[in-house]
């Protein structure tokens, strides 16, 4: 990699009970008055809305709740945000939850802080000029997004799922306590351990032309294979705190270019996946799990070395040199047997029950070209043709 970009600007709290400094941190931010963000019941049942408000009022800090996110955080939601911090007075937005939560944050922020209608910024209709500030208690070690620049919205006018990237769409600070992951669903936590993965795998499958760093490659093959190790652990022992700080930890890298400029990165699994999430309302890890494996068949062998080295390097499979693509293969079958093994979809009849029409097939490709405008990926530049070809092959 000739040439790499990283900003990295949000201050981490890692440890236990350090939701307990939610209020010290906003203030220290600069908040007056606090839009705590967060989704259903489970903040308010394990008794951690309360110890983030204890510790706002602690710090003297006046604060308004907006609960209701959902997975797939949608546009409505947002609306109302934004609605309620003007009428409030609102100038800190502190966001308890997982990616959705902070994404949708993100959504709020961009609204608050300027004018017009914030679909626009996902949309491409316009350029972010500014956000809100923005803090977070993570409680899910998935997205990545409390420490990244990304945010992820549902706009449930065409169900039409859009990604914005953008330096003000970073946390001032993030909260992480892997004490707060306990209690996740089984099939939560694997799909959380594969959006992590798919993170990184996003950004080792660059164009074919772009040089590589050898660090950052052994950065991206340690997360995977460190991911792999205590996913599985997680699912048998799901109160061990070591456990699950690695996973968290392992989430935030995934996503902070740590392993390597996501500028660079393929990122056609997460275009085909958003697809399936907006039109099913799936969990986004399971629809990763469910297009990968055929993704990477459909395009390994513009550069089967990459393949081969996946394979080599994080599941021990021996460099056949004269063959390869054999390597590159099982590499690919290696990452799929261990989705299963960790409970997740290999294709898309086992993530929603039943098979896809081929006019659902048209359909998602159709939106996932963004309606014919674009072309996704960077390993192969995919075509509306070829995100057919994809979802036939993981139908």
């Amino acid at each position: 990699m000739d040439r790499f970009q990283v900003h990295a600007p949000t201050q981490v709290i890692f440890g236990k009970d350090t939701e307990s400094q939610a209020g010290r941190w906003c203030k220290y931010y600069g908040a007056h008055k606090v839009l705590v963000h967060f989704g259903g019941q489970s903040a308010k049942k394990s008794g951690l809305l309360d110890r983030v408000c204890a510790s706002l009022k602690e710090a003297g800090l006046e604060y308004v709740l907006l609960g209701g996110v959902v997975p797939n955080p949608e546009l409505g939601l947002i609306h109302e945000g934004i609605k309620l911090c003007r009428e409030q007075n609102v100038d800190f937005i502190l966001a308890v939850g997982g990616g959705s939560v902070i994404d949708s944050a993100k959504g709020i922020g961009y609204g608050l802080a300027n004018a017009g209608e914030v679909w626009d910024f996902y949309a491409r209709k316009r350029d972010v000029a500014a956000c809100a500030p923005l803090g977070a208690v993570l409680t899910i070690a998935a997205a990545g997004s409390e420490m990244s620049n990304c945010s992820v919205v549902t706009n449930e006018d065409g169900w039409l799922k859009r990604g914005l990237s953008t330096d003000y769409g970073y946390c001032k600070f993030a909260i992480m306590n892997p004490e707060l992951t306990y209690t996740l669903p089984a099939y939560q936590t694997a799909s959380g351990c594969t959006d992590i993965m798919v993170h990184t795998l996003e950004r080792y499958f660059t164009a074919p032309s772009t040089q590589q760093l050898v660090l950052i490659d052994g950065i991206a093959e340690t997360l995977l294979r460190n991911v792999m190790r205590n996913a599985k652990l997680a699912l048998k022992e799901p109160e061990n705190y070591d456990v699950r700080a690695e996973i968290m930890w392992s989430g935030t890298l995934s996503h902070n270019d740590t392993t390597g400029d996501r500028s660079f990165g393929d990122w056609s699994c997460h275009q085909l996946e958003h697809e399936l999430s907006a039109m099913f309302g799936v969990a986004h890890g399971a629809g990763l799990a469910a297009v990968w494996g055929s993704w990477a068949r459909y395009v390994y062998k513009e550069n089967v070395g990459r393949f081969a080295q996946l394979a080599a390097n994080v599941f021990n499979i021996p460099y056949n040199f004269r063959k390869p693509e054999a390597t590159a293969l099982e590499g690919i079958a290696a990452m799929e047997s261990f989705f299963r093994h960790i409970g997740m979809p290999t294709n898309i009849h086992d993530l929603i029950g039943k098979t896809l029409s081929e006019e659902e097939i048209k359909t998602l490709a159709y939106k996932c070209s963004f309606m014919q405008t674009r072309t996704i990926g960077q390993f192969k530049v995919l075509q509306l043709e070829d995100m057919e070809n994809i979802y036939r092959m993981a139908k």
